[in-house]
């Protein structure tokens, strides 16, 4: 049995399907929209972004966008978890050699370290040339394993800082993995 005359049909897939589910409003009805790229991969599909008050409300598929038609990988469909997910850590966690616990720190201090130990790693394990004398300026003691998360564009400027800035040899991602 229809709730209405069939004369009446729903301009968009978001109205309501009847009268009756008219105060059963969506949660993104009222929301505001805004076209994104999925940060995941290279690939580029769209997605649509919805926010009410400054605050994400959810991510899904754009339909229009030409390469994807709406559809999204795992990792672009949990796109909105990720952000809201409470259980995400938003603090830096240290825990130091032979300690039982976790400390919060400071983000300046974990930078600080990271770049204390990257330094003194480097210094100490830096080959200038190798045995027949060939020009090496390589670092086999420090390793990278991006994630999939990373853009072609951010993977560049990884490997320009990590390969020609600072010699190292070990620059893996888990994309190809």
């Amino acid at each position: 049995m229809f709730r209405f005359s069939l004369t009446r049909k729903p301009k968009t897939s978001r109205e309501p399907y009847s009268l009756e589910t008219l105060g059963k409003a969506s949660r993104l009805r009222g929301a505001t929209v805004t076209e994104g790229i999925c940060p995941y991969c290279a690939v580029g599909c769209g997605q649509l972004i919805y926010s009410k008050g400054g605050e994400l409300i959810d991510i899904e598929g754009d339909p229009e966008s030409p390469i994807s038609g709406g559809h999204l990988c795992p990792k672009g469909a949990n796109a909105f978890q990720l952000s809201v997910n409470s259980h995400r850590v938003r603090n830096v966690l240290y825990r130091a050699p032979y300690s039982d616990h976790w400390e919060t720190r400071s983000l300046e201090w974990a930078q600080e370290q990271i770049a204390q130990r990257v330094k003194a790693t480097r210094d100490a394990d830096f080959t200038t040339r190798d045995e027949q004398g060939r020009l090496l300026n390589s670092v086999r003691s420090i390793g990278s394993l991006g994630g999939a998360t990373i853009d072609n564009e951010e993977n560049y400027l990884i490997k320009k800082l990590l390969g020609g800035g600072l010699g190292v040899v070990s620059i893996e991602n888990q994309a190809r993995i």
